[in-house]
């Protein structure tokens, strides 16, 4: 039988959880209250889970599969789902990223892109930030020719809170080598993330 299992410190988890009891309660919330009796040590777990980025370090994952490959034409992974957290008011924003690179002298296996994805996007971040990471992570470690990075996202603190503008979409930018000095590079990769396969 399959069980999926997560492992937390249980002493962190406990000072955590004694934090959002104090948020419930302030709050007016009733904190003994039947729904609400196990929601600081869940909400606890929770937030460990959303940032567990800080714990790994992208640059060994992606040395941890590294080829020596002649290849030398654009490799894309778009529509890579991503979730984070608004650092400025703790709520979510989520969206897609759209990853290409021009390898030098290395590839590297493709399922690393989305894996370094995760890495940053489980932090407190804003999505600039966000976009400037994940291409200087691959940047500095495949060493390419260029590397593209646009990442779509919708915000919850624009869309519960604030201005309330349930269909805007923030779009970022990163582009590096052949992608920052070339057009016709930099429009094939656009051309290519907004195109669907037939």
């Amino acid at each position: 039988m399959y069980k999926k299992t997560e492992q937390y410190d249980s002493d962190k988890t406990k000072k955590i959880a004694q934090k959002y009891e104090d948020v419930i309660d302030l709050i007016g919330e009733k904190k003994h209250r039947e729904g609400l009796l196990k929601t600081p040590i869940r909400a606890s777990k929770s937030i460990q889970f959303l940032t567990q980025g800080y714990h790994i370090n992208a640059d060994e994952i992606i040395k941890s599969a590294l080829f020596k490959e002649k290849y030398q034409q654009m490799v894309l992974i778009k529509d890579i789902e991503l979730y984070s957290l608004c650092e400025h008011h703790l709520v979510p924003f989520f969206g897609k990223a759209h990853i290409a690179y021009i390898p030098k002298n290395h590839i590297v296996g493709l399922s690393k892109i989305p894996r370094i994805v995760d890495v940053f996007s489980r932090r407190l971040q804003v999505q600039e930030r966000l976009t400037r990471e994940i291409s200087h992570c691959l940047e500095k470690n495949l060493t390419p020719t260029g590397v593209a990075v646009v990442i779509e996202a919708s915000h919850l603190c624009m869309q519960m809170r604030g201005v309330e503008k349930q269909n805007s979409v923030t779009t970022t930018s990163a582009f590096t080598g052949v992608f920052l000095k070339e057009e016709k590079t930099r429009l094939e990769f656009m051309n290519l993330i907004q195109s669907k396969l037939k």
